[in-house]
């Protein structure tokens, strides 16, 4: 009789983790936290480690016919350091492990590691180490990101309250309408060489995609306003997505309002061009690594006339579900399509 085979696919990227989390055992008491955030904590006295790594895989994460090597380096620790902010918690190290296949350089390798640096500096942190290998598949990029916060000033996605406001950073369904864009150009240019790229027109939502930035401003200021969140997570997978994580986490209900939702204006008109719904774009585009966060009613005095924060809506109770409001005044079930990995 031959053993049951479950596809990955069936459960998803994050019933699998799910499942592998049941089997692990916590054995240390400074491990505060494991899998299940933005990132690991672990208790240092005063203040809490937080610990998070990411892989970006070629052909999976990105495509080298369209994604300059230098922003691939500095995209591949701006997404770690973007899980540091959602922590509220200020990068300090990072460690870089890349697996390399035979037809890429030493010049090549050195503009990824240009990249590598130049995000070094931007997010002040110090590469202290990593592992270098050979790769039959392409290009691997794996990241680990270490930071710190003062012990009580750490956020997870487990402490929103019914009634706390929720805010979004920036600007969303960029990354994902730059992709389209990235992607089109490309079929253009395999169909004729001689063709040349238009990407003039789309520079902010391509640069969304090609090199975003980890929200780190954000976290300083909150910090400046003594502002503490009372849940967080960056917008990896899509907003609709971390609010379901949230509300599993703390055991709410979200009420959001399309009216609210931000979207800039080449992002909006682009979707149009591609035949998409701008708000389906908003609400499940990845990598825009912005920063969605619950505030208590208390400090919206201390952030109403912040001009890069966005009050979208509010926390409900478990209850009364994930809604959105449209601007026909409709409330309407909130879907998490999010990003697919498997």
């Amino acid at each position: 009789m031959s053993e049951k085979r479950t596809e990955i696919g069936e459960i998803g990227e994050f019933g699998l983790i799910d499942q592998l989390n049941s089997k692990i055992q916590i054995r240390h008491q400074d491990t505060l936290k494991g899998i299940g955030d933005d990132a690991a904590v672990l208790d240092a006295g005063d203040k809490v480690k937080v610990v998070t790594t990411d892989l970006l895989l070629e052909g999976v994460h990105f495509d080298l016919s369209y994604a300059p090597l230098h922003h691939l380096g500095f995209k591949a620790v701006a997404v770690n350091i973007s899980d540091i902010a959602a922590m509220n918690a200020v990068p300090k190290q990072i460690t870089v492990s890349i697996a390399l296949s035979n037809r890429f350089s030493v010049e090549a390798v050195e503009a990824i590691y240009a990249g590598i640096n130049a995000a070094a500096e931007h997010y002040n942190v110090d590469v202290i180490g990593g592992d270098t290998t050979s790769s039959r598949a392409g290009l691997v990029i794996s990241v680990t990101a270490i930071g710190e916060v003062e012990k009580g000033k750490e956020v997870y996605r487990s402490g929103a309250k019914v009634n706390d406001i929720i805010c979004v950073t920036g600007d969303l369904g960029g990354a994902l309408i730059g992709l389209q864009v990235l992607e089109r150009e490309k079929e253009v240019f395999m169909a004729d060489p001689n063709m040349k790229p238009q990407l003039d027109k789309y520079a902010y939502i391509t640069g969304r995609q090609l090199k975003p930035d980890a929200r780190m401003d954000i976290i300083h200021e909150l910090k400046e306003l003594e502002v503490v969140p009372t849940s967080m997570m960056d917008v990896s997978d899509g907003l609709a997505s971390e609010l379901f994580h949230i509300c599993k986490q703390s055991k709410v209900g979200v009420m959001i309002y399309e009216d609210k939702l931000p979207i800039d204006k080449q992002t909006y008109d682009t979707a149009v061009e591609f035949n998409l719904d701008p708000i389906t774009c908003v609400l499940n585009g990845g990598e825009d690594y912005e920063l969605v966060f619950t505030i208590s009613q208390d400090d919206f005095h201390k952030l109403e006339k912040h001009p890069d924060i966005h009050f979208i809506g509010h926390v409900t109770k478990e209850e009364e579900g994930k809604f959105m409001v449209t601007k026909s005044d409709t409330a309407v079930q909130l879907k998490a399509q999010g990003w697919v990995h498997f």
